[in-house]
């Protein structure tokens, strides 16, 4: 392929984004044109319940470079980004949100990275003033937590925002299966020769952020789980602290039978006690989680099912199928 004329698959997760998906695709558009890459915008209709289907119908139907793909039922945002990568044709492959918080206007330096010979571009966030002080304090406590916990250190403030080349997609494609995942994560994992580029997150064209802080929590005990067997060591530890807190509680209590005749300190029995337990279920809430995981991947249940495309011809797993 003539080098001028390679081509990048970009791909858009979509979820109740009507009054944003214009813009976007106006801006993103816009820029595009102007490179010597040709292109195609993948965007996946995760089961949007606004008019967010009818917009991708008609940028469809105008523009051959616009690919769609609605799912049967919402999948959840990272299953929508592989599904656009598992059908991506491009020599690279550029995921972003259709709310421009990822800004186009980084693509360009992107598409340098790719022709520089850089596999996986990771995209760091420098500032997001959107997301509100709780959101932007749990983030970074999110990644603190889990390179403190896990193996692998991760890129601060790394978003869904990233970049990846051919055979680094395809790495993605065949090895990276799992029911509960973390893809940002496992692009920091593939290897290859990588880069990291910083940006600012704009503020959302329209609408409303789909991620409630419950929805973050859950996502990120699910994450920290899928890459760290460490929670599951917290009984040995919380085993050894309970030995010696116990030991401590016997010698206080042989103490005062031997000055005042009598076992003291029945309310510090309590608090003990309570404690004890408080750990406990702890403990055994966090062994729920991981079974939980493994029940997840045990069935292998499809990551997502195609409803319908459009611009992309025979897509397999588009009658109900399955993108494994």
């Amino acid at each position: 392929m003539d080098e001028k004329r390679k081509k990048v698959s970009v791909v858009v997760s979509v979820f109740n984004e009507e009054e944003a998906l214009p813009l976007f695709y106006r801006e993103t558009g816009r820029i595009l044109e102007l490179q010597d890459w040709d292109y195609e915008l993948i965007f996946v209709n995760d089961g949007s319940r606004d008019g967010s289907r009818a917009v991708l119908y008609r940028m469809a139907k105008l523009d051959s470079h616009v690919k769609v793909v609605h799912f049967s039922r919402n999948f959840g945002h990272e299953a929508a980004m592989i599904a656009g990568v598992d059908l991506a044709s491009g020599d690279a492959v550029i995921c972003m949100d259709a709310d421009l918080q990822h800004p186009p206007a980084v693509l360009p330096e992107m598409l340098r990275c790719f022709r520089d010979g850089y596999d996986v571009i990771s995209m760091v966030r420098t500032a997001n003033k959107s997301a509100g002080l709780i959101k932007n304090i749990t983030s970074g406590g999110f990644y603190a937590v889990i390179n403190a916990l896990s193996g692998v250190n991760f890129e601060k403030n790394a978003s869904d925002f990233f970049g990846l080349s051919r055979r680094a997609a395809e790495v993605v494609r065949k090895e990276y299966r799992e029911r509960v995942r973390f893809l940002r994560g496992y692009v920091q994992l593939i290897g290859f020769r990588r880069t990291v580029l910083e940006y600012e997150a704009a503020d959302r064209a329209a609408g409303q952020s789909k991620y409630s802080i419950r929805k973050l929590f859950r996502f990120s005990m699910d994450t920290i789980m899928s890459f760290s067997d460490m929670p599951l060591r917290l009984g040995i530890w919380a085993g050894g602290f309970s030995g010696i807190l116990g030991a401590l509680l016997l010698i206080y209590s042989i103490v005062m039978k031997v000055r005042y005749g009598a076992p003291a300190g029945y309310t510090t029995l309590i608090v003990v006690m309570c404690f004890m337990f408080s750990i406990l279920f702890v403990l055994v809430g966090i062994i729920g989680q991981y079974i939980g995981i493994l029940f997840q991947e045990i069935k292998g249940r499809p990551i997502y099912l195609i409803e319908e495309t459009m611009n992309f011809g025979t897509v397999p797993g588009e009658e109900g199928g399955t993108e494994e």
